[in-house]
């Protein structure tokens, strides 16, 4: 195992989350490692891969947000894809060899008659190209091998699926799904329910509940700001942590609570929900982090915030 690199003397503690816009051509980890860079930040992850060919919202996490990521990643997830129709690859999308070339006859009418299969809880067989590991090695790895193995269907959810546009042989949806949702699989899949085939020819992701409108920055933008007014300008650029957990429930705790709850003690939370997770805020102290509720109904420290 590689040792590790020594990150620069000036990079500093960052809290919070930034909504990356990631460009095409870039994997995931780039991208993070960028904006790392640019904010010189001591700890950062992301929360949920984006493929290279893929572009849109990348949630980043600095410092004490890292904590929370996980939650970002079970979060449902908003795409728009545009699908090519007829044309099917060895890959799924447009990085791959074209498989088939087939004629592309097919009316609105008959889209809007096969998407509605698409919606709710469906099974998927994980693409080839894809990182699911077997047998302790990446699928895409043995892919460019040129071995296919079998691969075990799973579950995800569609919760919405809507046209955007459609002519000839390119359909543009809106996705609204599960984490886990392979969206070539899910453009592979409406073109051989349409008869014609199709790849996925551009992806964006649009969204990461509970970020859909809020602003996104490309890493241009994100040098242009540190260049042009500073290193504490771009702390304006980040979401507070609480954010991520906007649409959970909150409880506040008294200071005696509070004090409790940090020893990693139960607490009793009079009108606390019954039961799932909350996030916890405290008198004259704001966001501590997320509790759990207990069988007995007593709020229980799940992931706090470090001290600082």
């Amino acid at each position: 195992m590689g040792r590790r690199s020594r990150k620069p003397r000036d990079y500093r503690d960052v809290d919070g989350i930034l909504l990356l816009d990631k460009p095409l051509g870039l994997s995931s980890n780039k991208a993070l490692q960028a904006a790392r860079h640019v904010f010189r930040a001591n700890k950062a992850g992301h929360t949920g891969s984006l493929d290279p060919l893929a572009t849109g919202l990348l949630p980043v996490c600095f410092g004490e947000a890292t904590k929370f990521s996980a939650f970002l990643l079970e979060a449902s997830k908003h795409y728009r894809a545009e699908c090519r129709l007829g044309w099917v690859t060895s890959t799924g999308d447009a990085e791959g060899e074209l498989i088939e070339s087939r004629p592309v006859e097919v009316t609105r009418e008959q889209v809007d008659a096969v998407l509605p299969r698409f919606i709710g809880r469906i099974r998927q067989i994980p693409p080839m190209h894809s990182a699911i590991k077997h047998k302790g090695e990446r699928l895409y790895n043995l892919a460019r091998k040129g071995i296919e193995v079998e691969r075990e269907a799973r579950e995800v959810d569609i919760h919405a699926l809507d046209v955007v546009a459609f002519e000839d042989d390119r359909l543009v949806i809106d996705i609204h799904c599960s984490k886990g949702t392979y969206i070539r699989t899910l453009a592979e899949d409406i073109g051989e329910a349409l008869g014609c085939g199709a790849s996925l020819a551009a992806l964006e992701r649009t969204g990461v509940q509970p970020f859909r409108e809020q602003r996104r920055y490309t890493l241009d933008e994100l040098r242009a700001i540190r260049e042009q007014q500073g290193d504490a300008a771009l702390l304006d650029c980040l979401l507070p942590i609480e954010s991520a957990l906007a649409e959970w429930p909150e409880v506040e705790l008294s200071s005696a609570m509070t004090f409790y709850l940090k020893q990693g003690q139960p607490v009793q939370v009079p009108g606390a929900p019954l039961e799932g997770l909350l996030r916890l805020k405290g008198e004259g102290e704001g966001f501590l982090g997320v509790g759990q509720i207990l069988d007995d109904g007593r709020v229980a420290p799940k992931r706090l915030l470090k001290a600082r």
